[in-house]
């Protein structure tokens, strides 16, 4: 499962390590890092992206 940085936050998609405030209003709701791969195979979710 392909999450760069810049991708809009989905809760039901991803896990959030933390929380910082956005820099700039555009960033607010949107991926600024990603340390794990998420694992998808059809519609399942096996590991959510970190």
């Amino acid at each position: 499962m392909e999450v760069n940085k810049g991708d809009g936050f989905d809760a039901e998609l991803h896990e959030a390590i933390t929380q910082i405030p956005a820099p700039e209003e555009k960033l607010k709701g949107k991926v600024i890092d990603v340390v794990g791969t998420g694992y998808k195979l059809g519609e399942k979710l096996f590991a959510t992206p970190k």
